[in-house]
């Protein structure tokens, strides 16, 4: 029977040859997906059935090209959830667990808040607020037909409300305690990494500068926060001043956060009071 660490070994040459950034720690997923394990239980495992050993080489032959990760797995980790993905939904990045962490903080103090998360893609912001918070109403907003399978299968038992459409058009909720979203923004001139060419381009790309839908989106998000409402937007390192802007009329204390390369990575803000009518 094919040895375990060998098995390992050869996988993570393979990766490295490929460019993938952390070879070793990618072969130990893929062997512990093959095997039915957590990965930290490789340790107590010492080799593999044929019929596994084929799969496992077949797993890193198609990472080797460059196939997410995540599509050959079927899941993607945030927080403390495994959600599905898989062709033709956005796979979650860790750095959106930085937005979806401090849109749970800005829920405290509020009962029974009502939470948006417009672009939802695989539900991740979404599923985050409402397992953090059981009692918020939750609405994942999502356009895109190939999408919306895997939003529903991510949302069941959640308690998350899917709503189909265009975040410029849909009919929204309000009055709404928080928006989030996590919205299509990388410049069309961009170069990404091959793996990005294997999720939708149209949650990932927003015109030459990146900036397609962002202003669309925080006006719906204006129309339907309540006074003191919170916004947070994920968007591209190169859009802190165009946020600042965007923010400008009907904001206050916008902020810009950094990623975990310390890159501004989100900005918030909140809204302001309204005028009388």
């Amino acid at each position: 029977m094919p040895v375990l660490s060998a098995q390992l070994r050869q996988a993570a040459a393979e990766l490295a040859a490929a460019g993938i950034d952390a070879p070793r720690v990618e072969a130990e997923l893929l062997a512990a997906h093959v095997l039915g394990v957590a990965r930290g239980r490789l340790l107590l495992i010492d080799s593999l059935s044929d019929a596994q050993a084929e799969q496992f080489g077949q797993l890193v032959r198609r990472r080797a090209v460059r196939i997410p990760l995540q599509h050959l797995t079927g899941t993607a980790p945030f927080l403390d959830r495994e959600l599905l993905v898989g062709p033709g939904v956005f796979i979650p990045r860790p750095e959106t667990e930085l937005l979806a962490r401090w849109g749970i903080e800005a829920l405290a103090g509020l009962t029974d808040p009502v939470v948006l998360d417009l672009c939802s893609g695989s539900g991740a912001l979404a599923i985050a607020v409402a397992d953090a918070r059981p009692d918020a109403r939750v609405y994942a907003v999502e356009r895109s037909e190939d999408a919306l399978p895997w939003l529903r299968r991510n949302t069941t038992g959640t308690g998350v409300e899917v709503l189909p459409g265009d975040v410029r058009t849909v009919p929204l909720p309000a009055p709404v305690d928080l928006v989030l979203s996590n919205p299509p923004y990388v410049p069309l001139a961009t170069a990404v990494p091959p793996e990005v060419g294997h999720d939708p381009a149209e949650a990932v790309f927003a015109g030459a500068e990146g900036l397609d839908l962002i202003p669309a989106l925080i006006e719906r998000a204006a129309e339907v926060l309540r006074d003191g409402g919170r916004l947070g937007v994920e968007h591209d390192d190169t859009h802190t001043p165009a946020m600042s802007a965007l923010l400008a009329a009907a904001w206050t204390d916008v902020r810009t956060h950094p990623d975990l390369a310390g890159r501004p990575r989100f900005t918030t803000a909140i809204r302001k009071g309204r005028a009388p009518s």
